[in-house]
């Protein structure tokens, strides 16, 4: 079979990601570039491939096989119609829109027509990820009872010089970090119903939080907590404790999530997992067996990308679909109606 030539729109620091797992890859071939910026063409003559200044350009010359839509977020819903119209699997970066009518017009337009489109939620493509999930579903925490999780990070201060749009409405951790681990939450947890928050923006002064105290109800019955800032000097995030983008400094001693049930507790991503030393005997006067479940590794990009060339090639159905994009978004934003009205927020 011919190796799919997929193009990368969108040559930021994500699309050079893709631009990378793709290039690797045995099973793809890099089709092409587009963005208008000039560095762009020089990534281009690297990669000895073409650069085009817009979609319709690609889209008009030689159309690739499939496309990674890594464009800015406005971008999303219209780029991602475009491609749809013109017969193309789609990997969109999440989120998947900026806005919920957005979101449900490409959600209506994916399933009338059975687009093949994967949302960019790389983290759901982690074996830390699949592994916890495993646990979980094979019983041996009992039922669910709480999840505690954190995303505590410190941004420095070149993050928002270099960029003031980040100081102001409609960025702030809640709605550029939160959606991750939204994501992870639903894969460990199951739905969530509604939401409630506090947010603070102490430390900056910014007009967007800095930092938020989250609660969660999980249709299953449990409760979660979710702890996020962007300005504590903390290590408690994924990106911190996964060991999978080896930019962070990473520390294997922290966890960024708690699940417990029942039966027994798993931290994650250290794979802790307590269940009591007595099968039956369930109470805080009995001892936990502790032990640290074994765990491979692996490149979440790597990973999502052969996910995405299975999808091309009709092998499967997208592991994180538009309709997940559109839950992860609606329950973002309900987090960040919950911490600005002080009401609990249906999701």
């Amino acid at each position: 079979m011919r190796r799919p030539r997929i193009a990368v729109a969108g040559a930021g620091y994500i699309g050079l990601a893709h631009l990378d797992a793709i290039a690797r890859s045995e099973r793809a071939a890099l089709a092409a570039i587009v963005d208008p910026a000039q560095a762009a063409q020089r990534l281009g003559e690297s990669w000895r491939i073409p650069v085009y200044p817009s979609l319709e350009a690609l889209l008009s010359s030689e159309p690739p096989d499939a496309i990674v839509l890594a464009t800015p977020n406005a971008l999303h819903v219209e780029q991602a119609l475009q491609c749809i119209a013109a017969g193309l699997p789609v990997l969109l970066e999440k989120p998947i829109a900026t806005e919920l009518t957005d979101a449900q017009r490409l959600v209506d337009e994916v399933e009338r027509c059975g687009a093949r489109l994967l949302i960019g939620h790389h983290r759901a493509h982690s074996p830390i990820m699949a592994r916890a999930r495993e646990v979980i579903e094979s019983g041996r925490l009992g039922r669910l009872v709480s999840v505690m999780g954190s995303a505590t990070f410190m941004k420095p201060d070149e993050y928002f010089s270099q960029a003031p749009w980040r100081r102001q409405r409609g960025a702030g951790p809640i709605l550029l970090n939160l959606i991750h681990e939204v994501h992870n939450l639903r894969m460990l947890c199951g739905e969530i119903v509604a939401v409630q928050a506090f947010a603070s923006h102490a430390v900056r002064g910014f007009e967007v939080e800095d930092s938020a105290a989250i609660s969660l109800r999980f249709a299953n019955g449990a409760l979660g907590t979710f702890m996020l800032s962007d300005t504590a000097a903390s290590a408690r995030s994924w990106e911190q404790t996964s060991q999978e983008n080896k930019a962070y400094s990473s520390y294997p001693d922290e966890d960024c999530y708690v699940i417990a049930g029942t039966l027994g507790s798993l931290s994650v991503p250290t794979m802790r997992l307590k269940t009591y030393a007595t099968p039956g005997e369930a109470s805080w006067w009995k001892p936990f067996a502790s032990e640290t479940l074994a765990l491979q590794r692996d490149d979440p990009i790597r990973r999502q990308m052969a996910h995405f060339i299975d999808l091309v090639e009709g092998r499967i159905q997208p592991l994180v679909s538009a309709r997940d994009g559109l839950q992860n978004l609606k329950i973002t934003i309900a987090i960040a109606e919950a911490a600005q009205t002080g009401q609990t927020v249906p999701t």
